[in-house]
Order: structure tokens, then sequence, then C-alpha cells
């Protein structure tokens, strides 16, 4: 199963090179979009840095959401997705593989711009890795709650629309977690608090979540 796993990831992150119009619009949203505050408020340094967090997890937040319809569409039109229902393996480590390479192929190239982006803030080194802790731990609980949307809303006209609505309100818990661990201006037990529930909300996810979508797919196709 480990295998067949590994050989789901790199297939999905080897489909998105050649097809990575969808995964470069996501981040050229996030740089562009997190961009804009800055231009808008002006030079205010103080704050800049106070709005900081905010602003580059609700951006994040966003981008995540742009990607999550993409995770089972091409699967579901070209008629793969009914191959893995006939797979031998659980669907629910199928639906894992395809989660971890969507957070490779979006969520972990995000982390790794944002310190890029945080520097239009003027955010110092400690902030910065306040921030990247938080998204490292965020963004793959966005793209597992993404997955479980995305199952739900397979094959549904205006899908885009019903998969924000059905998503954002459990987006809502990970925006104020991440944004509480990457504020510089609480003290550090206040931000640890917070990055552990951040953790905690992952281990959870990444159990209930391919499950769930497992269902979810097996629904969609009958």
């Amino acid at each position: 199963m480990l295998r067949l796993m590994l050989h789901i990831v790199r297939r999905e992150l080897m489909l998105t090179w050649r097809n990575r119009t969808v995964t470069l619009g996501v981040l050229l949203f996030f740089v562009l979009a997190a961009s804009l505050f800055p231009l808008g408020i002006g030079p205010d340094a103080k704050l800049l840095a106070t709005i900081a967090p905010g602003v580059l997890w609700v951006t994040a937040l966003f981008a995540a959401l742009l990607s999550a319809g993409q995770l089972f569409g091409n699967d579901f039109a070209s008629g793969t997705l009914e191959q893995m229902l006939l797979s031998p393996q659980p669907l629910a480590a199928i639906v894992l593989a395809k989660i971890v390479a969507h957070w490779i192929a979006s969520g972990l190239a995000l982390t790794l711009i944002a310190p890029l982006v945080a520097l239009e803030y003027g955010l110092d080194a400690r902030a910065i890795g306040k921030l990247m802790a938080s998204l490292l731990l965020g963004t793959p609980l966005l793209s597992l709650i993404g997955a479980m949307g995305a199952s739900l809303t397979l094959g549904v006209r205006d899908g885009g629309i019903v998969l924000a609505l059905l998503i954002l309100p459990l987006y809502v818990p990970v925006l104020i977690f991440g944004v509480g661990a990457a504020d510089a201006a609480l003290d550090i037990a206040r931000a640890q608090a917070n990055l552990s529930l951040l953790a905690a909300s992952l281990c959870l996810a990444g159990w209930l979540c391919p499950w769930a979508s497992a269902a979810a797919l097996r629904l969609s196709l009958e």
C-alpha cells in the first residue's frame, strides 16, 4: 500500500508539472493579493507588521480554496476515479496520497514563497519563522479539508460556489489558530498554544478527512 501511495504522489506531481497553469495561478494569486495591502496602506511599518499574519493567512486560505476544486476534477472527467474505486487497496489511502501531492504542489510551495512576501511587511526573522511554522502545519490542514469539500461537490453544477460555501466555515478555526501562532505581538506561550492546536487539528483531520472524502467519492459516483 505504501508503494502504491508513493506511486500516486509521484504521478500527481508529474501531472501537476505538465499542467502547471493552475498551480502557478494559485501562487501568483497569493503573491499579488498579499502585495496589494502594503501598496494600499502605505509605509507605516508598525501597522504593516501588525496586519501581516492576518493578511498572509487570509490570502493563503483563498489560494488553497482556488486549488481545492482541482483535486478530483480531472480524475472524474477522465474516468480514472472509477479505476481507483476498483483498486484492491483502500480508497482512503489513495485519497491521502492525492492530498499529499496536492499539498506539496500548492501548500508547501506557498509556504516557501511566504517569507519573500513577508519582507514587504517588514517582518523580522523571528516573525517570519513563526509564520512559516504556522503555514507548515496549517496548509496541509487546508488541503485535507479542501479534499473533503471537493469530493462532496464532485460533478455538481456550479461546484466552485458550493465548495466555497461548504468549506469556508471549516477553514475559520484553521485561520484563527494560524494567525494566533504567527502573530509576533502575542507572547510565546499563547503562540505555542495556537501552534499546538494546529498540530492537534492536523492529526485529527489526517485520520478523518481521507475516510470522509473516500465515502463522499463513492456516493458521488453512484
